[in-house]
């Protein structure tokens, strides 16, 4: 235990906090969205169900972590000669779990923009049980997502070489996604009522999680090595680039739900040319 109070294992903590929350943005959009669609009473229960089912999938996959990097090796190496890959079972949760992304997203841009009526049972997509379910389902994509990226930043050595050991490394993995998850749960509320009243919101929420989706898709291909010809290897998307488009994109509506509710509405140069012109065309004519 006196290992965790040194200053690289307090700092480790904070670190795994800070990106366990970043990599939980989509989760909670994910959840947002997901909730949106139940009944108000239902809201909050969904939401700390699907956060505590990710907390869940966490820990468990960090107790069974030989498991999960065993879940690299190979399972099926295919060579067609125009294409090769070698699957392996951390590459088809991923690439599967992105093409769930995918088609959620879809369908759900559609059913907003399109207007379809429900009954007054309410679809089955639309009942608690059903919501919880693609959350698990997706909770255990973005948990292999997670874990795998923090075991690539805490250090397994033993403490005489630098590291904090296996228990060491475990305990700061579990701490992080215990603190990370209990401060999502915090803001999980008033970010779904956020999301939930700007429809724009909704739709940049809905693009992101296609864009995750993509990200997906091709990290899935990559940790499958999917070669096509001789020379052109399917690569990954770099989650920072991925980052940085969906915070400048939210940055953007932002400022743009604050001129609406402006009292004096900002006039951009053109548009005052473009009303000199209309309003001399009138007296004109």
């Amino acid at each position: 235990m006196e290992i965790l109070f040194t200053p690289n294992a307090l700092m480790a903590v904070i670190t795994l906090t800070f990106l366990e929350i970043i990599l939980g943005i989509d989760n909670i959009v994910f959840l947002s969205i997901v909730s949106g669609k139940l009944r108000a009473e239902d809201q909050p229960k969904a939401r700390r169900i699907g956060l505590l089912l990710a907390m869940a999938f966490r820990i468990i996959l960090l107790f069974g972590i030989t498991w999960v990097l065993s879940l690299q090796d190979t399972i099926l190496a295919i060579d067609w000669g125009f294409f090769e890959a070698h699957i392996t079972g951390q590459s088809l949760i991923i690439f599967g779990g992105g093409l769930f992304l995918l088609y959620k997203s879809v369908t759900e841009i559609h059913h907003k923009l399109e207007g379809e009526e429900e009954s007054e049972k309410g679809k089955a997509s639309n009942k608690l049980s059903a919501a919880i379910l693609q959350i698990a389902l997706l909770n255990i994509v973005f948990s292999f997502d997670s874990i795998l990226t923090a075991v690539g930043l805490v250090s397994m050595k033993v403490p005489a070489e630098g590291g904090v050991g296996y228990e060491g490394a475990l305990i700061i993995m579990i701490l992080a996604v215990v603190i990370s998850i209990i401060i999502m749960m915090i803001f999980a509320g008033p970010v779904s009522r956020f999301v939930n009243e700007h429809p724009t919101i909704q739709i940049l929420g809905l693009s992101f999680l296609i864009l995750i989706g993509v990200m997906l898709i091709a990290e899935g291909s990559h940790l499958a090595h999917f070669r096509f010809g001789d020379d052109v290897e399917v690569g990954t998307i770099p989650k920072g680039y991925l980052y940085f488009s969906i915070f400048f994109s939210l940055f953007v509506e932002f400022l743009n739900l604050r001129m609406k509710k402006s009292k004096n509405a900002v006039k951009l140069h053109n548009s005052e040319i473009a009303d000199k012109k209309l309003k001399d065309s009138d007296v004109t004519n």
